[in-house]
């Protein structure tokens, strides 16, 4: 009896040990790929406004592209695979080197000095992932610790960068294998998302949030017609996604080379913008989602910005798909709705969190950021758009390292690459 109450209460002090542990480290986390979160903000926000200011810099794009390719090979990373590789390094246990933190920094800044049609928050995860990374090397951890501190440094940066810091810390447990969640990371990560997001309001970062005047009430026609709207996106969001991997084998097959590969998917993003006539489409593109919201952005900017964005990644520059499809689906979405003179500030938000949904496989982290982006009244609405995407968008995906572990459609385990 005495050695059975002996071993209680030994396992009970390697759990409260254990539990120590991980809320130092996550705080740990939370300071430091928060801070360096806090920092890119601010990069991404100089510039921008630099950018917006000198619309000239568009045309350096190609030679911001070849510093880019000179930049990884300078530092022998040549063949990164971005935010693929964070996530393999999670379930494989592949290599993710600390390098991989400031040259992601530094090839997206110059992606949007330049113009490049790109996000910000893949980046985030590849800066937050490899920092996180390179704590667990530091301390010595084994190889299933780091894969949490990885998601650390993945929800803090994500967390100081846009604002989110629910959606934050529950993506980088569910992005990694569809259908099952790493709830071991569940308190560290929340822990690092709240302390990053601490960080960045400290400094001034407001977090972004776009306001829908009034809601319809939810009822059986306005189901239909938001249900219809997500069916849609679900395929837009199958577009999106066979759109950039496609476009970068096409660059990949008639350029070798991938500084001239970078620099002539420079040239095209150029002719792309001189043909629009604006540089609505170039950079992340937050400012026209408000567009999106008041119901006055052009109908063919959905399919416009997908262009852009394939152009621009595909060929080599860096930056992330995130707030791209943010803008796909807000623009869809407000198009949806002008169409049918339905509420195009609530089609905007439901087609920013289905296409997010459909494109991530990530339906738990849509409903959060849609909670945080526009308030818990549109609660329904988010919650059948969601459902409706996650289910319809297959097995589709921006990271072919992310892995479907259950079927959509049956409780099958069937451990597949996304498409």
């Amino acid at each position: 009896m005495k050695e059975i109450i002996r071993h209680k209460i030994k396992h009970n002090l390697k759990r409260i040990e254990t539990s120590i542990k991980w809320v130092l480290f996550a705080i740990i986390s939370g300071v430091v790929a928060g801070g360096a979160g806090t920092l890119f903000y601010f990069g991404m926000t100089l510039v921008t406004l630099i950018r917006t200011k000198h619309p000239w810099l568009i045309f350096l794009l190609p030679f911001g592209g070849l510093v880019i390719v000179g930049c990884y090979r300078l530092l022998h990373d040549e063949h990164d695979t971005g935010t693929n590789l964070v996530i393999s390094a999670i379930h494989s246990d592949d290599n993710l080197p600390l390098k991989m933190a400031p040259l992601i920094f530094i090839s997206t800044l110059i992606t949007h000095l330049f113009g490049g049609s790109a996000g910000r928050e893949g980046a985030a995860l590849q800066l937050g992932g490899s920092i996180g990374n390179g704590i667990g090397k530091l301390f010595h951890f084994d190889d299933k610790d780091k894969h949490i501190m990885i998601m650390c440094g993945m929800s803090a940066c994500f967390s100081a960068l846009f604002g989110t810091p629910m959606a934050a810390a529950i993506f980088s447990m569910e992005v990694v294998s569809v259908g099952i969640m790493y709830y071991a990371a569940l308190v560290p990560c929340v822990i690092s998302s709240l302390v990053a997001h601490g960080i960045a309001v400290s400094f001034g970062i407001s977090q972004e949030l776009f306001l829908i005047d009034s809601i319809p009430s939810f009822g059986i026609g306005n189901a239909v017609r938001i249900s219809v709207l997500a069916i849609l996106c679900a395929g837009i969001s199958i577009l999106f996604c066979v759109m950039l991997h496609q476009s970068e084998a096409l660059y990949k097959h008639f350029f070798k080379n991938p500084y001239v590969k970078v620099f002539v998917g420079g040239c095209i993003v150029i002719v792309l913008t001189l043909l629009v006539g604006n540089q609505n489409y170039n950079g992340t593109g937050v400012n026209i989602i408000a567009q999106c919201i008041d119901g006055t952005v052009r109908p063919e900017a959905f399919l416009l910005k997908m262009i852009f964005t394939a152009a621009t990644l595909g060929a080599g520059y860096k930056g992330g798909e995130i707030v791209p499809s943010f803008f796909t689906g807000a623009a869809f979405g407000c198009l949806f709705g002008n169409l049918l003179g339905f509420s195009p500030a609530l089609c905007t938000a439901v087609g920013m969190a289905a296409v997010f949904c459909g494109v991530t496989n990530c339906p738990i982290t849509s409903l959060l950021i849609s909670f945080e982006l526009f308030g818990y009244d549109g609660m329904p609405y988010f919650l059948l758009a969601v459902a409706f995407s996650y289910m319809l968008s297959g097995y589709f995906g921006l990271y072919h390292s992310q892995k479907i572990i259950y079927s959509k459609y049956k409780t099958n385990y069937i451990n597949k690459k996304t498409e």
